[in-house]
Protein backbone atom coordinates (compact mmCIF):
# COMPACT_ATOMS: atom_id res chain seq x y z
CA UNK A 1 0.00 0.00 0.00
CA UNK A 2 1.14 3.09 -1.27
CA UNK A 3 1.94 6.72 1.21
CA UNK A 4 -0.46 8.33 -0.16
CA UNK A 5 -3.61 5.45 -0.13
CA UNK A 6 -2.54 4.84 3.37
CA UNK A 7 -3.13 8.62 4.51
CA UNK A 8 -6.34 8.47 2.53
CA UNK A 9 -7.76 5.67 4.71
CA UNK A 10 -6.36 7.23 7.76
CA UNK A 11 -8.52 10.58 7.11
CA UNK A 12 -11.57 8.90 5.93
CA UNK A 13 -11.67 7.55 8.89
CA UNK A 14 -12.30 3.61 7.61
CA UNK A 15 -11.72 1.12 10.79
CA UNK A 16 -11.83 -2.49 11.05
CA UNK A 17 -13.40 -3.77 14.11
CA UNK A 18 -13.27 -0.90 15.96
CA UNK A 19 -9.29 -0.48 15.16
CA UNK A 20 -7.55 1.02 12.17
CA UNK A 21 -5.89 -0.88 8.75
CA UNK A 22 -3.19 -3.04 10.05
CA UNK A 23 -1.59 -0.79 7.22
CA UNK A 24 -1.52 2.01 9.18
CA UNK A 25 1.71 3.77 10.27
CA UNK A 26 3.36 2.69 13.18
CA UNK A 27 5.59 5.06 15.93
CA UNK A 28 8.15 4.00 17.92
CA UNK A 29 9.70 6.55 20.04
CA UNK A 30 12.84 5.91 21.55
CA UNK A 31 14.08 9.05 23.79
CA UNK A 32 16.84 8.67 26.12
CA UNK A 33 17.72 10.77 29.67
CA UNK A 34 20.35 13.20 30.18
CA UNK A 35 22.38 12.16 26.48
CA UNK A 36 23.75 15.05 24.96
CA UNK A 37 24.39 15.77 21.36
CA UNK A 38 27.70 14.78 21.64
CA UNK A 39 27.21 11.39 23.22
CA UNK A 40 26.83 9.52 20.21
CA UNK A 41 29.70 8.13 17.79
CA UNK A 42 27.73 9.24 14.57
CA UNK A 43 27.94 12.88 15.99
CA UNK A 44 31.66 12.79 16.80
CA UNK A 45 32.73 11.16 20.11
CA UNK A 46 36.01 9.21 19.76
CA UNK A 47 35.36 7.02 22.94
CA UNK A 48 31.42 6.05 22.85
CA UNK A 49 30.30 3.21 21.54
CA UNK A 50 26.62 3.43 19.82
CA UNK A 51 26.57 1.25 16.64
CA UNK A 52 23.35 0.90 16.63
CA UNK A 53 21.95 4.14 16.80
CA UNK A 54 24.70 4.95 14.50
CA UNK A 55 23.50 2.89 11.63
CA UNK A 56 20.16 4.30 12.14
CA UNK A 57 21.55 7.37 11.58
CA UNK A 58 22.72 6.21 8.63
CA UNK A 59 19.44 5.46 7.15
CA UNK A 60 17.92 8.15 8.59
CA UNK A 61 16.46 11.84 7.97
CA UNK A 62 18.40 13.44 10.88
CA UNK A 63 17.83 17.16 12.51
CA UNK A 64 21.50 18.78 13.64
CA UNK A 65 20.09 22.11 14.52
CA UNK A 66 16.84 20.60 16.78
CA UNK A 67 16.56 21.71 20.24
CA UNK A 68 14.54 20.99 23.11
CA UNK A 69 14.39 22.51 26.78
CA UNK A 70 17.48 22.34 29.28
CA UNK A 71 15.79 19.95 31.55
CA UNK A 72 13.35 16.83 31.61
CA UNK A 73 9.81 17.29 32.44
CA UNK A 74 10.01 20.87 30.46
CA UNK A 75 11.45 18.95 27.03
CA UNK A 76 8.25 16.08 27.41
CA UNK A 77 5.97 18.37 27.96
CA UNK A 78 6.69 20.48 24.58
CA UNK A 79 7.60 17.19 22.80
CA UNK A 80 4.00 15.73 23.59
CA UNK A 81 1.87 17.98 23.08
CA UNK A 82 3.36 20.42 20.62
CA UNK A 83 3.11 23.38 23.26
CA UNK A 84 5.71 25.90 24.62
CA UNK A 85 6.92 23.89 28.00
CA UNK A 86 5.70 27.57 30.24
CA UNK A 87 1.99 27.31 28.29
CA UNK A 88 1.83 23.39 29.67
CA UNK A 89 2.81 24.33 33.17
CA UNK A 90 5.68 22.09 33.34
CA UNK A 91 8.70 24.54 33.86
CA UNK A 92 10.35 22.73 36.42
CA UNK A 93 11.55 19.68 37.49
CA UNK A 94 9.92 19.58 40.92
CA UNK A 95 7.92 22.10 43.10
CA UNK A 96 4.71 20.79 41.57
CA UNK A 97 5.91 22.56 38.14
CA UNK A 98 6.46 18.86 36.50
CA UNK A 99 2.19 18.22 36.19
CA UNK A 100 1.15 18.29 32.70
CA UNK A 101 -1.82 20.19 32.88
CA UNK A 102 -4.85 18.77 32.44
CA UNK A 103 -6.40 20.79 29.66
CA UNK A 104 -3.22 19.62 27.33
CA UNK A 105 -4.29 17.05 24.85
CA UNK A 106 -1.00 14.57 24.23
CA UNK A 107 0.06 12.95 21.49
CA UNK A 108 -0.91 9.66 22.89
CA UNK A 109 -4.47 11.03 23.34
CA UNK A 110 -4.75 11.71 19.68
CA UNK A 111 -3.34 8.90 18.27
CA UNK A 112 -5.25 6.70 20.61
CA UNK A 113 -8.79 8.60 19.47
CA UNK A 114 -7.81 7.50 15.99
CA UNK A 115 -7.73 3.62 16.73
CA UNK A 116 -4.17 3.44 18.02
CA UNK A 117 -2.75 1.37 20.88
CA UNK A 118 -0.37 3.68 22.71
CA UNK A 119 1.54 2.62 24.70
CA UNK A 120 4.11 4.08 27.28
CA UNK A 121 7.06 2.88 28.88
CA UNK A 122 10.13 4.00 30.92
CA UNK A 123 10.45 7.84 32.31
CA UNK A 124 7.23 9.78 32.24
CA UNK A 125 7.54 12.46 34.99
CA UNK A 126 4.93 14.84 33.96
CA UNK A 127 2.64 13.58 37.05
CA UNK A 128 2.06 10.69 39.19
CA UNK A 129 -1.62 11.16 40.35
CA UNK A 130 -4.84 11.58 38.36
CA UNK A 131 -5.34 13.38 36.04
CA UNK A 132 -1.58 13.48 35.49
CA UNK A 133 -0.59 9.89 34.82
CA UNK A 134 0.15 8.43 31.23
CA UNK A 135 -3.03 6.26 31.33
CA UNK A 136 -5.23 9.72 31.91
CA UNK A 137 -3.42 10.79 28.96
CA UNK A 138 -4.20 8.94 25.80
CA UNK A 139 -1.36 5.61 26.78
CA UNK A 140 -3.12 2.46 26.75
CA UNK A 141 -0.75 0.35 28.22
CA UNK A 142 1.56 1.91 30.83
CA UNK A 143 5.16 0.34 32.66
CA UNK A 144 6.79 3.24 34.16
CA UNK A 145 8.89 3.91 37.52
CA UNK A 146 7.57 7.17 39.32
CA UNK A 147 8.74 10.58 39.32
CA UNK A 148 11.69 12.25 37.85
CA UNK A 149 13.99 9.37 38.20
CA UNK A 150 13.84 5.67 39.78
CA UNK A 151 14.45 6.01 44.00
CA UNK A 152 13.12 9.53 44.01
CA UNK A 153 10.07 10.59 46.34
CA UNK A 154 7.12 9.21 44.06
CA UNK A 155 8.30 6.41 43.03
CA UNK A 156 8.26 3.25 44.59
CA UNK A 157 9.69 2.86 48.14
CA UNK A 158 13.56 2.12 47.90
CA UNK A 159 13.82 1.40 44.22
CA UNK A 160 16.86 0.28 42.15
CA UNK A 161 17.99 0.05 38.69
CA UNK A 162 18.67 -3.41 39.03
CA UNK A 163 15.85 -5.54 40.43
CA UNK A 164 13.08 -3.28 40.43
CA UNK A 165 9.62 -2.54 41.14
CA UNK A 166 7.43 -0.21 38.67
CA UNK A 167 3.94 0.92 37.97
CA UNK A 168 2.06 -0.96 34.94
CA UNK A 169 -1.46 0.03 34.34
CA UNK A 170 -1.24 1.60 38.08
CA UNK A 171 -0.22 -1.48 40.06
CA UNK A 172 2.95 -2.01 41.38
CA UNK A 173 4.80 -5.29 39.80
CA UNK A 174 8.55 -6.36 40.68
CA UNK A 175 10.84 -6.79 37.70
CA UNK A 176 14.07 -8.65 37.32
CA UNK A 177 17.27 -6.83 35.73
CA UNK A 178 18.33 -3.78 34.57
CA UNK A 179 15.79 -0.89 34.34
CA UNK A 180 16.76 -0.30 30.77
CA UNK A 181 16.54 -3.57 29.59
CA UNK A 182 13.16 -4.13 31.34
CA UNK A 183 11.15 -0.87 29.99
CA UNK A 184 12.61 -2.18 26.22
CA UNK A 185 11.45 -5.71 27.06
CA UNK A 186 8.22 -4.55 28.08
CA UNK A 187 7.94 -2.43 24.75
CA UNK A 188 8.89 -5.07 22.85
CA UNK A 189 6.27 -6.80 24.62
CA UNK A 190 3.79 -4.63 23.36
CA UNK A 191 5.15 -4.05 19.57
CA UNK A 192 4.98 -7.69 18.86
CA UNK A 193 1.17 -7.79 20.43
CA UNK A 194 0.01 -5.32 18.36
CA UNK A 195 2.00 -6.42 15.12
CA UNK A 196 0.38 -10.15 15.81
CA UNK A 197 -3.09 -8.67 16.74
CA UNK A 198 -2.30 -6.13 12.89
CA UNK A 199 -3.22 -3.12 15.55
CA UNK A 200 -0.93 0.24 14.30
CA UNK A 201 0.51 1.45 17.46
CA UNK A 202 2.46 4.18 18.68
CA UNK A 203 5.06 3.03 21.62
CA UNK A 204 6.85 5.99 23.46
CA UNK A 205 10.01 4.68 25.17
CA UNK A 206 11.42 7.05 27.59
CA UNK A 207 14.11 5.89 29.52
CA UNK A 208 15.63 7.47 32.78
CA UNK A 209 19.59 5.99 31.45
CA UNK A 210 21.88 7.82 31.79
CA UNK A 211 20.18 9.90 34.40
CA UNK A 212 22.57 9.67 37.56
CA UNK A 213 23.19 7.90 39.80
CA UNK A 214 25.01 6.52 37.16
CA UNK A 215 24.25 2.44 37.37
CA UNK A 216 24.98 -0.18 34.61
CA UNK A 217 25.80 -3.71 34.14
CA UNK A 218 29.30 -4.02 34.92
CA UNK A 219 29.76 -5.59 31.20
CA UNK A 220 29.21 -1.95 29.76
CA UNK A 221 31.50 -0.37 32.65
CA UNK A 222 34.27 -2.80 31.09
CA UNK A 223 33.90 -1.13 27.74
CA UNK A 224 35.59 1.72 28.74
CA UNK A 225 38.47 0.70 30.94
CA UNK A 226 40.45 3.90 29.95
CA UNK A 227 37.85 6.22 31.64
CA UNK A 228 36.79 7.44 35.61
CA UNK A 229 34.01 5.56 36.93
CA UNK A 230 31.70 8.01 36.22
CA UNK A 231 32.21 8.30 32.97
CA UNK A 232 32.38 4.65 32.29
CA UNK A 233 28.56 4.15 33.88
CA UNK A 234 27.49 7.30 31.74
CA UNK A 235 28.55 5.60 28.52
CA UNK A 236 27.79 2.22 29.55
CA UNK A 237 24.32 2.79 29.86
CA UNK A 238 24.67 4.97 26.37
CA UNK A 239 25.38 2.04 24.60
CA UNK A 240 23.25 -0.18 26.96
CA UNK A 241 20.86 1.83 25.58
CA UNK A 242 22.19 1.71 21.93
CA UNK A 243 21.88 -2.40 22.31
CA UNK A 244 17.98 -2.36 23.29
CA UNK A 245 18.01 -0.23 20.47
CA UNK A 246 19.42 -2.71 17.97
CA UNK A 247 17.16 -5.32 19.41
CA UNK A 248 13.99 -3.48 19.00
CA UNK A 249 14.79 -2.83 15.36
CA UNK A 250 15.19 -5.89 14.61
CA UNK A 251 12.47 -7.15 16.22
CA UNK A 252 10.49 -4.68 13.71
CA UNK A 253 11.70 -6.17 10.94
CA UNK A 254 11.44 -9.57 11.90
CA UNK A 255 7.73 -8.86 12.63
CA UNK A 256 7.71 -7.83 8.79
CA UNK A 257 6.33 -4.43 10.00
CA UNK A 258 9.67 -2.48 9.17
CA UNK A 259 7.75 -0.54 6.25
CA UNK A 260 5.08 0.66 8.16
CA UNK A 261 7.29 1.71 10.82
CA UNK A 262 8.54 5.24 11.98
CA UNK A 263 11.50 4.68 14.08
CA UNK A 264 13.17 7.91 15.90
CA UNK A 265 15.95 8.23 18.45
CA UNK A 266 16.33 11.41 20.22
CA UNK A 267 17.12 12.76 23.85
CA UNK A 268 15.88 15.51 26.25
CA UNK A 269 18.27 17.67 27.08
CA UNK A 270 22.23 18.45 26.39
CA UNK A 271 24.76 16.22 28.68
CA UNK A 272 24.49 15.77 31.99
CA UNK A 273 28.15 14.39 32.02
CA UNK A 274 29.80 13.91 28.96
CA UNK A 275 30.53 17.52 28.49
CA UNK A 276 34.22 17.33 29.31
CA UNK A 277 34.90 14.47 27.00
CA UNK A 278 32.87 15.49 23.86
CA UNK A 279 30.62 18.23 23.18
CA UNK A 280 30.32 18.62 19.72
CA UNK A 281 32.15 22.08 20.05
CA UNK A 282 29.09 23.51 22.16
CA UNK A 283 29.44 25.50 25.48
CA UNK A 284 27.57 23.76 28.55
CA UNK A 285 25.66 21.46 29.18
CA UNK A 286 22.00 20.41 31.25
CA UNK A 287 20.48 23.36 32.42
CA UNK A 288 22.29 26.04 30.18
CA UNK A 289 20.75 28.27 28.04
CA UNK A 290 23.53 28.35 25.47
CA UNK A 291 23.54 24.94 22.84
CA UNK A 292 24.89 22.92 25.15
CA UNK A 293 21.94 22.45 27.45
CA UNK A 294 19.39 22.07 24.75
CA UNK A 295 20.82 20.92 21.11
CA UNK A 296 20.19 17.35 20.70
CA UNK A 297 20.28 14.53 17.95
CA UNK A 298 17.30 13.87 16.35
CA UNK A 299 17.14 10.64 13.56
CA UNK A 300 13.61 9.53 12.03
CA UNK A 301 13.65 5.92 10.14
CA UNK A 302 10.38 5.59 7.83
CA UNK A 303 10.90 3.16 4.48
CA UNK A 304 7.26 3.31 3.64
CA UNK A 305 8.15 7.05 3.58
CA UNK A 306 11.23 7.39 1.77
CA UNK A 307 13.73 8.26 4.57
CA UNK A 308 16.08 5.55 4.81
CA UNK A 309 19.23 7.13 3.81
CA UNK A 310 21.04 9.87 5.64
CA UNK A 311 19.82 12.98 5.17
CA UNK A 312 20.66 15.72 7.08
CA UNK A 313 18.36 18.62 7.58
CA UNK A 314 20.17 22.09 8.96
CA UNK A 315 16.80 24.27 9.94
CA UNK A 316 16.00 25.21 13.06
CA UNK A 317 13.88 23.00 14.78
CA UNK A 318 12.52 22.56 18.01
CA UNK A 319 10.23 19.98 20.51
CA UNK A 320 6.84 21.99 19.66
CA UNK A 321 7.77 20.55 16.13
CA UNK A 322 7.38 16.80 16.68
CA UNK A 323 3.38 16.23 17.09
CA UNK A 324 2.30 18.01 14.65
CA UNK A 325 4.67 16.23 11.90
CA UNK A 326 3.88 12.49 13.35
CA UNK A 327 0.60 13.62 13.41
CA UNK A 328 1.08 14.49 9.37
CA UNK A 329 3.31 11.74 8.44
CA UNK A 330 0.83 8.89 9.98
CA UNK A 331 -2.02 10.66 8.56
CA UNK A 332 -3.90 11.63 11.67
CA UNK A 333 -6.47 14.57 12.29
CA UNK A 334 -5.42 17.30 14.47
CA UNK A 335 -7.83 17.42 17.39
CA UNK A 336 -10.02 20.84 16.38
CA UNK A 337 -9.73 22.87 19.48
CA UNK A 338 -5.87 22.16 19.57
CA UNK A 339 -3.52 24.75 18.09
CA UNK A 340 0.12 23.73 17.91
CA UNK A 341 3.11 26.18 18.65
CA UNK A 342 5.05 24.00 16.79
CA UNK A 343 4.95 23.11 12.94
CA UNK A 344 5.08 19.88 10.77
CA UNK A 345 8.74 19.78 9.61
CA UNK A 346 7.84 16.40 7.59
CA UNK A 347 8.74 17.82 4.32
CA UNK A 348 12.09 18.88 5.44
CA UNK A 349 12.36 15.38 6.98
CA UNK A 350 11.58 14.10 3.01
CA UNK A 351 15.11 13.91 1.13
CA UNK A 352 12.60 13.81 -1.98
CA UNK A 353 11.92 17.58 -1.05
CA UNK A 354 13.49 20.76 -2.02
CA UNK A 355 11.77 22.88 0.69
CA UNK A 356 12.40 26.61 1.37
CA UNK A 357 12.29 27.04 5.01
CA UNK A 358 10.84 30.63 6.01
CA UNK A 359 12.90 32.26 9.17
CA UNK A 360 12.24 31.67 12.42
CA UNK A 361 12.63 31.71 15.64
CA UNK A 362 11.78 29.77 18.50
CA UNK A 363 12.72 29.54 22.11
CA UNK A 364 14.52 27.69 25.30
CA UNK A 365 14.09 28.49 28.49
CA UNK A 366 15.27 26.95 31.58
CA UNK A 367 13.12 28.16 34.94
CA UNK A 368 13.81 26.07 37.55
CA UNK A 369 11.59 28.28 40.00
CA UNK A 370 7.70 28.32 41.46
CA UNK A 371 6.98 30.75 38.85
CA UNK A 372 8.38 32.06 35.72
CA UNK A 373 10.98 34.71 35.89
CA UNK A 374 11.03 36.69 32.34
CA UNK A 375 13.66 36.63 30.70
CA UNK A 376 15.65 33.74 33.20
CA UNK A 377 17.97 31.21 31.51
CA UNK A 378 16.33 31.91 28.14
CA UNK A 379 17.67 31.58 24.59
CA UNK A 380 15.75 32.93 21.36
CA UNK A 381 17.21 31.19 18.37
CA UNK A 382 16.99 32.10 14.85
CA UNK A 383 18.72 29.83 12.05
CA UNK A 384 21.75 32.49 12.02
CA UNK A 385 21.61 33.99 15.84
CA UNK A 386 21.16 33.14 19.45
CA UNK A 387 19.66 35.59 21.83
CA UNK A 388 21.05 34.91 25.45
CA UNK A 389 19.27 36.04 28.91
CA UNK A 390 18.01 39.26 26.61
CA UNK A 391 21.49 40.54 26.50
CA UNK A 392 24.28 38.29 25.24
CA UNK A 393 23.90 37.85 21.17
CA UNK A 394 26.00 34.96 19.07
CA UNK A 395 26.50 34.47 15.57
CA UNK A 396 25.90 30.50 15.83
CA UNK A 397 27.10 29.55 12.57
CA UNK A 398 30.87 30.91 13.33
CA UNK A 399 30.98 30.72 16.53
CA UNK A 400 28.98 27.17 17.34
CA UNK A 401 30.88 27.93 20.88
CA UNK A 402 29.62 30.44 21.77
CA UNK A 403 32.52 32.65 23.02
CA UNK A 404 32.02 36.13 20.89
CA UNK A 405 29.07 37.91 22.02
CA UNK A 406 28.61 40.55 19.02
CA UNK A 407 25.50 42.16 20.76
CA UNK A 408 26.84 45.35 20.06
CA UNK A 409 27.75 45.18 16.87
CA UNK A 410 23.63 44.16 15.61
CA UNK A 411 21.43 46.18 18.12
CA UNK A 412 18.86 45.70 15.18
CA UNK A 413 19.29 41.99 15.69
CA UNK A 414 18.99 42.07 19.34
CA UNK A 415 16.25 44.58 19.50
CA UNK A 416 14.07 42.05 16.56
CA UNK A 417 15.04 38.84 18.72
CA UNK A 418 13.26 40.77 22.32
CA UNK A 419 10.68 42.06 20.31
CA UNK A 420 9.52 38.63 19.57
CA UNK A 421 10.00 37.32 22.89
CA UNK A 422 8.18 40.47 24.78
CA UNK A 423 5.19 39.08 22.65
CA UNK A 424 6.03 35.46 23.26
CA UNK A 425 6.25 36.24 27.09
CA UNK A 426 3.02 38.44 26.87
CA UNK A 427 0.55 35.69 25.62
CA UNK A 428 1.89 33.23 28.11
CA UNK A 429 2.32 35.14 31.38
CA UNK A 430 -1.66 35.07 31.51
CA UNK A 431 -1.43 31.08 32.05
CA UNK A 432 1.05 30.56 34.59
CA UNK A 433 -1.57 31.21 37.48
CA UNK A 434 -3.48 28.19 36.15
CA UNK A 435 -3.53 25.51 38.63
CA UNK A 436 -2.53 21.58 38.60
CA UNK A 437 -5.04 19.96 41.05
CA UNK A 438 -4.37 16.82 42.30
CA UNK A 439 -7.63 15.06 42.65
CA UNK A 440 -8.46 13.17 46.14
CA UNK A 441 -11.11 10.35 46.11
CA UNK A 442 -11.50 10.03 42.58
CA UNK A 443 -12.60 6.77 41.48
CA UNK A 444 -10.19 6.37 38.76
CA UNK A 445 -7.39 6.73 41.53
CA UNK A 446 -8.58 6.58 44.40
CA UNK A 447 -5.36 5.63 46.32
CA UNK A 448 -3.18 8.92 45.81
CA UNK A 449 0.30 9.59 47.20
CA UNK A 450 1.12 13.09 48.03
CA UNK A 451 4.90 13.89 47.95
CA UNK A 452 7.05 16.56 48.52
CA UNK A 453 8.05 16.19 44.61
CA UNK A 454 4.69 18.05 43.94
CA UNK A 455 4.33 20.62 46.52
CA UNK A 456 4.04 24.41 45.37
CA UNK A 457 6.22 26.21 48.02
CA UNK A 458 8.64 28.98 47.70
CA UNK A 459 10.70 27.34 50.44
CA UNK A 460 10.93 24.09 49.12
CA UNK A 461 13.09 24.98 46.29
CA UNK A 462 16.28 25.25 48.00
CA UNK A 463 15.36 21.96 50.03
CA UNK A 464 13.85 20.21 47.16
CA UNK A 465 17.26 20.90 44.77
CA UNK A 466 19.52 19.43 47.56
CA UNK A 467 17.77 16.28 47.75
CA UNK A 468 17.50 15.99 43.57
CA UNK A 469 19.68 18.26 42.21
CA UNK A 470 19.80 16.41 38.67
CA UNK A 471 15.75 15.83 38.26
Amino acid sequence: MTSKLRIFLLTFGLFFSGTLAASATNIVFVISDDQGYGDLACTGNPIIKTPNIDHLASESSGLSDYHVAPTCSPTRSALLTGHWTNRTGVWHTIMGRSMLRENEVTVGKMFSDAGYQTGMFGKWHLGDNYPYRPEDRGFTEVYRHGGGGIGQTPDVWDNAYFDGAYFHNGKIVPAEGFCTDVFFAQANEFISKCAKEKKPFFAYISTNAPHGPLHCPQKYMDMYPDQSDNIAAFYGMITNIDDNVGKTRKLIKDLGIEDDTIFVFTTDNGTASGAKIYNAGMRAGKGSPYDGGHRVPFFLHWPAGGITKQHDVDELTHAVDIVPTLLEMAGVEKPENVKFDGVSIAALLDPSKDVDWPERFVISDSQRVRDPIKWRSSSVMSQKYRLINGKELYEIAVDPGQKNNVANEHPEVVATMREFYEKWWDELEPTFSQTTEIYLGHPDHPVVNLTAHDWIQKNLSAVASRIDPRS
